[in-house]
């Protein structure tokens, strides 16, 4: 369930060893967020589509349009294209295993003053139908064309909402980190082996872009039930924790806002519906290495990428589609000669 990188790298390891592999998607290709979640100027759909070709030749069966749950009532955020509805009953009765691979697409919200004004959207509500435009599925129904726009969060997804914004031609736009600024130059002696703290400039933001650091939303505000700013504070690390600035807070001027804060968990209507294990997080609970890894509490079911391991990276979601795999094949077999 998912045709993310967890399970497109789940379904072919599995085809190769033999098995008789389907993929259910709920939106109307496949890919995940390689498909719908990365402008084209990032990744280049053709490399999902020759990828999905060869799969398809291996014997995969793809099944798009497909929701896997009992609940269809989806949180706002999470965009759902399905026709047909399986529950997770019929695909239990049906297949040997499943791998629930569905990624995390619950997104953070940020509930301050004003929230609920028109212009406010959660970052995938504009890249999701950005990316069905660019594919001939439709227009987009969020223009930043001569907009004043505001993205708030300073990771990967706020730097696509930057370059799309910018595509469509915004009159401005302001990336918000509620972090600090990050140094230039990294300190490699330091952070070694680990990833390295240094200011990353992608891009998008060499496009065109003002990028406000340690900065924190206080209230959104409007006229007439639309968005015309944001109330800013400045914030700086005290104690410990983030702390607001005395007489540092200043309006900027918004017509548009994204909502780039990051995931906090899967569906959990989806999780309840198969009766997994969750963990504190709220994601299926499953280990990964030793006897029985990457398998849930429930009988022939398995987790692999961000549905377990919470929000990620490709890489991540690639790797744990393939170990499931193995730990799949072992179940089903006794023996597996894939790959660890």
């Amino acid at each position: 369930m998912g045709s993310g990188p967890a399970g497109l790298a789940a379904a072919q390891q599995l085809a190769r060893a033999g098995h008789d592999v389907t993929v259910f998607e709920k939106n109307g290709r496949v890919g995940g967020l390689l498909r719908y979640g990365i402008p084209d100027f990032k990744l280049d759909k053709s490399i999902i589509d020759r990828r999905m070709a060869q799969m398809t030749a291996e014997g995969v069966t793809f099944k798009v349009n497909t929701l896997v749950s009992s609940d269809q009532d989806l949180p706002k955020g999470v965009v759902n294209d399905a026709t047909t509805v399986v529950t997770p009953a019929e695909l239990e009765a049906q297949f040997d295993a499943v791998i629930l691979a569905g990624g995390s697409e619950t997104p953070r919200d940020l509930p301050v003053p004003g929230r609920e004004l028109s212009g406010i959207h959660f970052a995938l509500e504009f890249l999701i139908p950005q990316n069905k435009a660019v594919a001939g599925d439709g227009a987009n129904a969020i223009n930043a064309q001569g907009k004043h726009v505001v993205v708030i969060g300073g990771g990967d997804t706020g730097s696509d909402c930057v370059g799309t914004s910018n595509r469509h031609g915004a009159l401005s736009v302001t990336q918000l980190e509620v972090m600090p600024k990050p140094p230039v130059q990294e300190d490699k002696a330091m952070t070694w082996p680990y990833w390295p703290m240094k200011l990353r400039t992608s891009s998008s933001h060499e496009e065109g872009c003002v990028r406000e650091f340690a900065v924190s939303t206080k209230e959104f505000i409007g006229e007439n039930g639309k968005l015309t700013a944001l109330k800013l504070v400045k914030v700086e690390f005290k104690d410990g924790k983030l702390t607001e600035i005395p007489g540092s807070e200043f309006e900027l001027k918004a017509d548009l806002v994204f909502l780039a804060m990051g995931f906090t968990q899967p569906l959990a209507k989806v999780l309840d519906s198969f009766g997994v294990e969750k963990d504190g997080r709220g994601n299926i609970k499953a280990t990964t290495d030793g006897a029985g890894c990457y398998a849930t509490s429930v009988p022939k079911v398995f987790a692999a990428g961000d549905m377990r391991r919470g929000q990620s990276l490709v890489v991540w979601a690639i790797r744990e589609g393939r170990q499931c795999a193995r730990e799949v094949d072992q179940f089903l077999m006794g023996s597996t000669v894939l790959p660890r």
